[in-house]
């Protein structure tokens, strides 16, 4: 596959929309350029090439489904969502992912060839738990039905045809609550170093890694945790990445509304300290990066109702996300 893009630029590219997250960027960048290379490459002999899905654990809001989305656009690969909890609700669980893998036959225009090596993210894994004598069947029945597919399996669809799933990267993700109390009472057996030579750094990270028995300890089952061999983790956003998912990325919301209010002529400045006041309403509101949009749009909203009306308004200034904006006449000639 020539030109397959190197893990580099693909870091690079999912920086310029994806804040942050740094670690799970590279592992995503890695983890999709092996597992199209393998696609790329013929088996060899005996050699199997095996594909390795991806589990992404952080709390909502980090960017999960962003960084997954970006990187399908990137890729220009069909992409799809599903909702694990939705699965577990379903009485009829076969029917449910059938559909969403009609949904990325769908996205491929219909293509099967395309859709075999799409990206499907199955978000809220973490609520197919199983723990303890009250096992929740539901959700042990659920990653049963998704290591099938996450195996590889001919599913058939609606319109009879059959979508091979052996080459479709699956990609899970989850807050998974309560790992980190698992973790700390696991990381103590770890990497012990025994040469001067030992780098601690690696030692810490080879110490700190999620292992399979951390996702059994939490309830995942051992056929599906070992199906989700690459495993990376999402860090909580501080109030500066905050700030700078508003402002920086190449669809930041700043910069929509500012292209919106421009093409009326109209130019928006917006004071930094209100980016670190949305940041705060953000942690407070503990939704992440989710709830940003939605504080930018409510303090937009006399706004976008006051210009249409009056041709006189060429600026808009807005000092505060507690006071009215200053709508404002184009500033006499020098």
């Amino acid at each position: 596959m020539p030109d397959l893009l190197k893990p580099s630029q693909i870091v690079s590219r999912l920086a310029d929309h994806v804040i942050g997250q740094d670690d799970a960027k590279k592992t995503l960048a890695v983890a999709v350029y092996a597992h199209f290379r393998r696609l790329a490459a013929p088996a060899a002999g005996s050699v199997e090439l095996t594909k390795s899905n991806i589990l992404l654990i952080g709390p909502t809001g980090t960017g999960k489904t962003l960084l997954c989305e970006t990187l399908a656009g990137i890729l220009d690969l069909p992409f799809v969502t599903a909702d694990a909890t939705s699965l577990a609700q379903s009485r009829y669980v076969g029917d449910e992912i059938e559909a969403i893998l009609h949904r990325l036959v769908d996205r491929a225009g219909g293509d099967l060839a395309r859709a075999r090596r799409g990206i499907v993210f199955i978000d809220e894994i973490d609520k197919l738990k199983v723990s303890g004598e009250a096992r929740a069947s539901s959700g042990e029945s659920v990653q049963h039905a998704l290591l099938k597919i996450m195996e590889g399996a001919p599913v058939k669809l609606r319109d009879g045809r059959h979508l091979d799933t052996t080459h479709i990267l699956f990609i899970c993700g989850g807050a998974f609550v309560g790992l980190d109390h698992i973790l700390s009472q696991t990381q103590t057996f770890g990497f012990i170093a025994t040469t001067a030579g030992d780098d601690q750094g690696i030692l810490d990270r080879l110490n700190a890694r999620i292992k399979p028995t951390d996702l059994l300890e939490f309830g995942l089952i051992p056929e599906f945790a070992g199906r989700l061999p690459i495993v990376t983790r999402l860090h909580e956003l501080t109030p500066e990445m905050l700030v700078r998912i508003v402002t920086e990325p190449k669809n930041a919301i700043y910069r929509q509304f500012r292209a919106m209010l421009a093409a009326d002529g109209v130019d928006l400045h917006v004071e930094p300290g209100v980016f670190r006041q949305m940041a705060d309403l953000a942690i407070e509101y503990k939704a992440g990066a989710r709830s940003l949009r939605g504080i930018f749009e409510e303090m937009m909203t006399d706004v976008m109702y006051a210009v249409p009306d009056d041709p006189a308004i060429r600026r808009v200034v807005i000092r505060s996300l507690f006071e009215p904006a200053e709508l404002l006449p184009a500033p006499p000639p020098a």
